[in-house]
């Protein structure tokens, strides 16, 4: 039987369950275990910790997993690959060791340097960088500027012998794609091979959210308390099976596996990594047996000469105060209630000759605020008040805070207290995406107290010419003399990037996606998510991919600023894809029986 590399990932993000790795350590036979932590946000938020304290800025909870499971991992033999270094990989690596030491483990810690371009923060706003989509000048102070580095250098730390491998900012997919690159001696010229390796990575860099997790049928998913973490088992010639841990909870199917695989990416004919250009349209998903996928299809092309380069700045402060209506017409009261307080606190600024709020949002939660002129609730006995504001001074916010408590004896009957108390002010952090040349970053790696540098690879060009045409779905063939909703023709799933964010919609059948794309047109789409839509620079693109029997929506400039700095209830777009789900579809009455 030829050669296979087994690859389970144990975290989607800083703050995921604790318990993913002992699952897959116990029970995954695996050769590889990998950690994803890091977001825009994330990023943000460890350079505010070193800033505080120079010990920190990485994922603790990365160490309190896996010292527990030190020796499992030495006797399996099992190599760990995390970007857990966040905005300090050393201190990472520091930690670990520590923990290493006190077991009585030996295992080879490497760490991969040179993402971090905070230390050249001056250099960079000498050369007149623009953001990659709004075009606006590097501001002059950021708190995080990291490279997107790709794979060759956790390659070089493999190479090197190293048992674990702590990264700063890669690309998630990276921590996947590295391994195999190593195990296998794939050549960085064998982009179909690279284009399969980093779907598998992305597939499994969300952990459960391709085992069940998430998931549309959400039903169909036993377990939940249980639920399996990810297994890619990969052969030679970059096909992968997805899987799960026997006996986990959980559910791997070609639809739990598809809505992941559309998750969070942009043009999937044109999917830019650091190492390939990925062309995922004519990806295949096959049943392999229960809780097995089988995925084969992706190609590549070769990558270009930058990085992608996210810095966070501060832009302001920001306050959430959140309070219970109760009672008759308690929507019309909370939405009275919400505008009582901000008339009054921004009559009390202009009498103390402060500027007015930058921005604000109020969403009275219950009364199906997310869904914009789509809610079907008018009134509710019991909503959450949620006012979001944000303004340049510290001192104006204080001020807003401290007037909230005030409206449950001087307004609307039913209001009760602030849900945690007074709130409190944060600065605000925004996010700042542009592309660098990757010779600006210097590769090294950190073991046994020694640099190793690493240099990149020597690519081929990538001719623009050599992307992917547009493809488009066959036109339904028929009559349409009934409708269902989306849910009962297709899943979906939505998520996010920077200020953008995307909606992947997979067919449950083949014969289903015709109709589909006939109603789904980026068109109707701005239709119906004009309530999320920058009122100017909204917009959307459809892709669509036959391999999969899908249709990818990329909605711009969606989220009111982003994850790390929108004021929304859902300033990912995490819910999107609930919304359009209920978007009705004209189809045959056959099929309208069919799934009736």
């Amino acid at each position: 039987m030829s050669k296979t590399i087994r690859i389970g990932c144990a975290s989607a993000f800083w703050g995921d369950t604790s318990t993913a790795a002992a699952q897959l350590v116990n029970d995954g036979r695996l050769d590889y275990l990998v950690f994803d932590y890091l977001a825009e946000i994330t990023m943000s938020i460890m350079a505010g910790a070193r800033m505080k304290d120079p010990a920190a800025g990485y994922a603790s909870d990365f160490i309190d997993v896996l010292t527990p499971l030190l020796p499992q991992l030495a006797e399996q033999k099992i190599r760990v690959i995390s970007n857990a270094g966040g905005i300090n990989p050393q201190a990472c690596a520091a930690a670990l060791q520590a923990a290493c030491d006190k077991a009585g483990v030996a295992l080879k810690i490497a760490v991969l340097l040179g993402d971090d371009l905070q230390p050249q923060f001056k250099q960079l706003g000498s050369q007149g960088i623009r953001e990659m989509f709004s075009g606006v000048p590097l501001p002059p102070m950021c708190v995080s500027t990291n490279a997107y580095l790709g794979a060759p250098g956790i390659v070089e730390a493999l190479r090197l012998d190293a048992d674990i491998v702590i990264t700063g900012r890669v690309v998630d997919s990276a921590v996947v794609s590295a391994a195999l690159v190593h195990e296998f001696a794939w050549s960085w010229h064998d982009y179909d091979k690279l284009a399969q390796a980093a779907l598998a990575g992305h597939i499994i860099e969300c952990g459960a959210q391709c085992t069940g997790g998430n998931f549309t049928d959400w039903r169909e998913v036993p377990d939940y308390e249980h639920i399996g973490f990810p297994i890619v088992e990969v052969s030679a010639d970059s096909q992968f099976i997805v899987s799960k841990p026997e006996g986990s909870g959980g559910l791997v199917s070609p639809l739990t596996v598809g809505e992941q695989m559309l998750y969070e990416i942009g043009n999937p004919q044109a999917y830019l990594l650091p190492d390939v250009v990925c062309d995922f349209s004519q990806v295949k998903l096959q049943q392999q047996g229960k809780n097995a996928v089988r995925v084969h299809g992706a190609t590549g092309l070769p990558p270009s000469d930058q990085y992608k380069v996210s810095a966070t700045y501060l832009d302001g402060f920001r306050c959430t105060a959140s309070c219970l209506m109760a009672g008759i017409d308690a929507v019309d009261k909370a939405r009275r209630v919400s505008e009582a307080i901000i008339n009054k606190t921004s009559e009390i600024f202009r009498q103390r000759g402060w500027a007015p709020y930058s921005e604000v949002n109020i969403e009275l939660l219950g009364s199906e605020a997310t869904y914009g002129p789509h809610g079907q609730r008018f009134d509710s006995r019991e909503v959450v008040i949620k006012l979001a504001v944000r303004h340049p001074s510290k001192q104006a916010l204080i001020v807003f805070s401290r007037e909230i408590a005030q409206a449950a004896t001087g307004m609307a009957p039913g209001l009760t207290g602030i849900v945690g108390g007074r709130p409190t002010v944060y600065p605000l952090i925004r996010l700042f995406s542009f592309l660098i040349d990757k010779s600006t970053c210097a590769l090294t790696i950190d073991l046994d107290g020694q640099r190793h540098p690493c240099a990149l690879p020597t690519l081929d060009a990538l001719d623009p010419a050599d992307l992917p045409v547009p493809l488009e779905p066959a036109k339904p063939s028929g009559r349409a003399d009934a409708s269902v909703a989306l849910v009962k023709l297709a899943v979906a799933r939505s998520g996010d990037k920077g200020n953008h964010s995307n909606i992947g919609v997979m067919a449950r059948e083949p014969e289903f996606l015709p109709w589909i794309a006939e109603a789904l047109t980026p068109e109707v789409l701005v239709d119906w998510m004009r309530h999320v839509l920058d009122p100017i620079h909204g917009r959307v693109e459809r892709w669509y991919l036959p391999g999969s029997d899908s249709l990818n929506f990329l909605l711009e400039n969606a989220l009111g600023g982003g994850g790390v700095a929108s004021l929304r209830i859902d300033p990912q777009g995490k819910a999107f894809a609930q919304q359009l789900l209920e978007f009705q579809i004209p189809v045959p009455q056959s099929i309208a029986d069919q799934v009736n």
